[in-house]
């Protein structure tokens, strides 16, 4: 069951384990390529929810206290040595509830990486987009420049993307934080300068949410800045896993 969870088969002589989480609607795809950028004992695991790509067929939650049990337990056996947590949009709060989730059993992971989300605690600011039509859904999501126009511009592949996009709409915007322990590990934040969905002030706000040290780093473009991928984006990012592999605190 835990293999259907993550996109091909986690490496056992990885030094390290980067769970990777992607925005409502996304999957897998979004992190393609990202280990031909980084070290090679960077180990990328894209995590792929219900509802989406090798797991169309299954339902989709539509609530992060529901996701988060099964999704743990499913990533706890390659927690085995040291690792770390990307989420984008949505994906930063799921890596968040994650890393608070695995903390107890597993230990801290070595940095997180959030991206593109305000802070867990911080309430929204901005419309909804799981009660939209589906007409307007389509105009915000072309907005956005997150899905690719092969999906819209197809009635029968919208058919099938409209469900999951929707309940992990529902998911994010009636998300509120779990239960769970504070972290101590750093933070790394990443954003878009022309984001529309998050501000600065709302992405610096995940310093307080741990009492480790905490980065934040603004790059050219919009909500899905990060797309390509980017490579001064991967090099920041490798440059953070670095300096966390080198912490005396890293187990």
């Amino acid at each position: 069951m835990s293999k259907a969870w993550i996109s091909g088969q986690p490496r056992p002589d990885a030094e390290v384990r980067l769970f990777c989480f992607a925005h409502a609607g996304g999957g897998a795809a979004l992190f393609r390529r990202w280990e031909d950028h980084l070290a090679p004992g960077v180990d990328v695991c894209p995590v792929v929810l219900p509802g989406r790509e090798g797991r169309l067929r299954e339902t989709p939650y539509d609530r992060m206290d529901e996701l988060i049990t099964p999704l743990t337990e499913a990533l706890r056996p390659y927690a085995d040595r040291p690792y770390a947590l990307f989420g984008h949009s949505m994906g930063s709060a799921v890596a968040w509830e994650v890393a608070r989730s695995l903390t107890p059993g597993q230990g801290e992971p070595v940095l997180l990486f959030v991206s593109g989300r305000r802070a867990p605690h911080l309430p929204t600011t901005r419309r909804r987009f799981s009660d939209l039509s589906e007409d307007d859904l389509l105009v915000e999501m072309g907005n956005l420049n997150g899905t690719p126009t092969e999906v819209l511009d197809q009635p029968g592949l919208l058919d099938v993307f409209l469900p999951t996009l929707r309940a992990d709409f529902t998911l994010n915007e009636h998300y509120t934080p779990l239960p769970g322990p504070d972290l101590t590990c750093p933070i790394s934040a990443l954003l878009g300068d022309a984001d529309p969905e998050v501000d600065p002030d709302e992405i610096a706000a995940w310093h307080d949410t741990t009492k480790g040290g905490f980065t934040l780093r603004v790059f050219p473009g919009d909500h899905f800045y990060l797309k390509g991928p980017r490579p001064e984006v991967l090099d920041a990012i490798q440059e953070d896993l670095d300096r966390a592999l080198l912490s005396p605190f890293v187990r």
